[in-house]
C-alpha cells in the first residue's frame, strides 16, 4: 500500500514538472517573439526595459507600452513611439516584422503607433484571425488597404490614420459586421465610398477626413449607431448626406457641398459638434441649430447661408462656439449669443444690424446671392404682384393686431368692464396703419388660429419644406382651410404634435424676396396672448435657378370655431 502511494506521489511531481516547464517553454518562446520585436524596430527608447529576464505578463503598463496575457498567451500588444518618429533604416522588412508578430497568435488587441514602419502593408497580418482592434496610425504604410482584411471576421476598430494609404476604400469593408471603428484620416484614399458601408450597422465611429475622397456620400441612414461622422477635407458633394439622427459630431467642413440644408439636420438632438465651414452651403440657415438641446460647437463659416437672424432667437445653454462668418445673413445677432460671456460667437462677413465685427452693406449680401443665384435678379417695372403679395403680409400683420382688438374689446365688454380711448389709441398708433386691411375678409381663417392665456411659445424659426410638407401631408387635401385671393390655407401638424396654420404665397421669378424678409421680421415680432403669433416661415426653390418658388407663413392654430363665434359667444 505505502508503495503504491509513493509511485503515484511520484508519477503526480512528473506530471506537475511538465505542466511548469510546458507553461515556462510557451512563455519563453512569447518573450523571444517580443525581444525580435525590439530588435526589429530598432530598439526603440519605449521598449528599453525589455531584456531576456523581465516577466512580459507581470509587467507594468506604461502610455508607451503595455502587454497584457490571459492564460500565458499574449492577448493584447501595445507599443506606441514618440510623435514624428522618422523611418525605420532601409534594411527593414515590414513583411519580416508582420511574419514576427502574427507568431502571437492569441492576439486580440494589436497596437503600434508613430514606430517608424514602412512599406505595403502585409496581408499576412490577417493571420492574427482573432484580432478585435488592429491600429497602425502614424507610420508609412502605402499601396491599397489588403484584402486579406475582409477575413478579421471579429475585426471591431480598424485605425490606419496618418499613413500613405492609397487606392479606393474596398467594397469587402462592408462584411466586416461587427466593425465599430472605421478610422482613415490623413491618407491618400481616393474614389467614391461603397454603398456597402451601410451594412455596418455597429458602426460607431467613421472617421474618413483629410483624403482625396469626392462624389456623394452613400446613404448611411441604416446605421442607427453612428455618432461620430468626420469627412473633413475631401471632395464630397453637393448633396447633404443621408444619416441617422444618434450623431453626437458631425464634421463636413472643406468639401464640396453646395445644395441646402434637408429638415433632418434640426433633429439631431444629441449633436454636440457640428461644422460645416468652407464649402457652399446655399439657402436659409436653419437657427434652431442653435438651439439644438446639447451642441457646443457651430461651425457655419465661409458658406452662402441666407437669412435673416432675429434677436429673440434662442440658444443652448450648452453652445459654447458659434462661427457664423462670411456668409450672406441680414437681420440682428441673437441675443442669447452676445449676452452670455460663456459663448464665444464670430459673425465678420455678413449684412447684419451690428457695430461691432466687420459687416458689409445689405446691397453686398444681396448682390452676392444674386450671384450664386439663390435670389432672383429684379429689373425695373411697373408695379406688378410683388408688390401684391408684400401687402399681403403688411394685411397680415394689421389684420392680425385688429381681430386681436376686437377680441379684447369684446371680452371686456362682456365682463362689465370699459377700455380707456387711450389703451385704444395707444393699440391702434403700434398697429401699423400703413398697411391694407383686405385680409380682413379672410377673418375667419385668422379667428381659428386665436389663442387664450399665457404665451408659452417656441422661438420664432425658419421651418424647412420638408417639415412643412411632412405636417401637411404633402399639402394634401385635407389638410386644406380654405384659399383667399392671395394664397392657399392649410392646418398642419408638427412633429411635436401641436397644430398649425400655413399661409402659402406663390411667387414668380421675377419677384424678390428681401421686401419680404423686412415684413416677416416685424411679424416674428408681434407676440401678444390676445393675437395669433407667427411660429416661423419657410421656402421653396426653383429647381433649376434657386429662386424662391413660394413663402410659407407659419401661424398658431386653436380650433375654437369662427370670429363671428368668439364675438357673439357662441360656440
Amino acid at each position: 500500500m505505502a508503495k503504491a502511494f509513493r509511485y503515484s506521489a511520484i508519477l503526480l511531481c512528473v506530471v506537475l514538472v511538465l505542466l511548469i516547464s510546458g507553461s515556462e517553454q510557451l512563455q519563453s518562446s512569447q518573450g523571444e517573439t517580443l525581444l525580435r520585436i525590439q530588435r526589429l524596430l530598432n530598439y526603440p527608447s519605449s521598449l528599453s526595459s525589455w531584456n531576456s529576464s523581465i516577466d512580459f505578463c507581470n509587467s507594468e503598463p506604461n502610455a508607451s507600452v503595455t502587454v497584457a496575457c490571459y492564460e500565458k498567451s499574449i492577448t493584447q500588444l501595445h507599443i506606441v513611439g514618440s510623435k514624428g518618429t522618422p523611418l525605420l533604416p532601409r534594411n527593414f522588412s515590414i513583411d519580416s516584422f508582420v511574419t514576427t508578430v502574427v507568431g502571437l497568435a492569441s492576439l486580440k488587441v494589436l497596437t503600434l503607433v508613430s514606430l517608424g514602419l514602412w512599406g505595403p502593408l502585409p496581408g499576412k497580418i490577417a493571420r492574427l484571425s482573432s484580432l478585435e482592434i488592429l491600429n497602425m496610425s502614424s507610420n508609412f504604410l502605402y499601396d491599397a488597404i489588403p484584402q486579406e482584411l475582409s477575413s478579421l471576421s471579429g475585426l471591431q476598430s480598424l485605425g490606419l490614420d496618418d499613413n500613405m494609404l492609397a487606392g479606393e476604400v474596398p467594397n469587402w469593408i462592408g462584411s466586416l459586421q461587427v466593425l465599430s471603428v472605421l478610422s482613415l484620416r490623413k491618407n491618400m484614399l481616393n474614389g467614391s465610398l461603397p454603398d456597402s458601408l451601410s451594412n455596418l450597422e455597429n458602426l460607431r465611429v467613421l472617421s474618413l477626413a483629410h483624403n482625396h475622397f469626392k462624389g456623394e456620400v452613400p446613404d448611411l441612414r441604416s446605421l442607427t449607431n453612428l455618432q461620430v461622422l468626420d469627412l473633413e477635407d475631401n471632395g464630397f458633394g453637393p448633396q447633404f448626406p443621408q444619416l441617422g439622427n444618434k450623431l453626437v459630431s458631425l464634421v463636413l467642413s472643406r468639401n464640396k457641398f453646395r445644395d441646402g440644408l434637408p429638415a433632418e439636420a434640426t433633429s439631431y438632438y444629441q449633436l454636440q459638434r457640428l461644422d460645416l465651414s468652407n464649402n457652399t452651403f446655399v439657402g436659409p440657415f436653419p437657427q434652431s441649430l442653435l438651439s439644438l438641446p446639447s451642441v457646443t460647437y457651430l461651425n457655419i463659416a465661409d458658406n452662402k447661408f441666407t437669412g435673416m437672424l432675429f434677436e429673440n432667437q434662442s440658444c443652448s445653454a450648452d453652445l459654447e462656439f458659434v462661427d457664423l462668418s462670411s456668409n450672406l445673413m441680414t437681420g440682428h445677432v441673437p441675443n442669447c449669443l452676445l449676452q452670455d460671456s460663456k459663448k464665444k460667437a464670430l459673425y465678420a462677413g455678413n449684412c447684419l444690424a451690428t457695430g461691432d465685427q466687420d459687416q458689409h452693406p445689405i446691397s453686398i449680401c444681396r448682390n452676392e446671392a444674386l450671384a450664386v443665384g439663390i435670389l432672383p435678379q429684379q429689373k425695373k417695372r411697373k408695379p406688378s404682384k410683388a408688390i401684391i403679395a408684400i401687402s399681403v403680409i403688411g394685411g397680415i400683420v394689421g389684420g392680425i393686431a385688429l381681430v386681436g382688438l376686437i377680441f379684447l374689446a369684446v371680452r371686456k365688454v362682456k365682463s362689465g368692464k370699459t377700455i380707456q380711448k387711450s389703451t385704444i389709441r395707444l393699440i391702434a398708433e403700434n398697429a401699423s396703419t400703413g398697411y391694407p386691411t383686405k385680409l380682413l375678409s379672410d377673418a375667419r381663417y385668422i379667428s381659428q388660429t386665436m389663442k387664450l392665456g399665457a404665451l408659452g411659445l417656441p422661438a420664432y424659426r425658419t421651418f424647412s419644406l420638408e417639415e412643412l410638407e411632412e405636417a401637411t401631408n404633402n399639402f394634401d387635401t385635407s389638410a386644406f382651410m380654405g384659399e383667399g385671393s392671395q394664397g392657399q390655407i392649410y392646418r398642419g401638424r408638427l412633429k411635436d404634435g401641436s397644430f398649425v396654420v400655413i399661409r402659402c404665397l406663390k411667387m414668380k421669378r421675377s419677384h424678390g424676396t428681401h421686401n419680404f424678409m423686412h415684413h416677416i421680421e416685424l411679424i416674428s415680432k408681434l407676440r401678444h396672448r390676445h393675437l395669433v403669433s407667427a411660429l416661423g416661415h419657410g421656402f421653396e426653390y426653383y429647381l433649376d435657378d434657386s429662386s424662391v418658388s413660394r413663402i410659407f407663413l407659419v401661424f398658431e392654430y386653436v380650433p375654437n370655431g369662427t370670429l363671428r363665434s368668439w364675438i357673439s359667444g357662441n360656440p
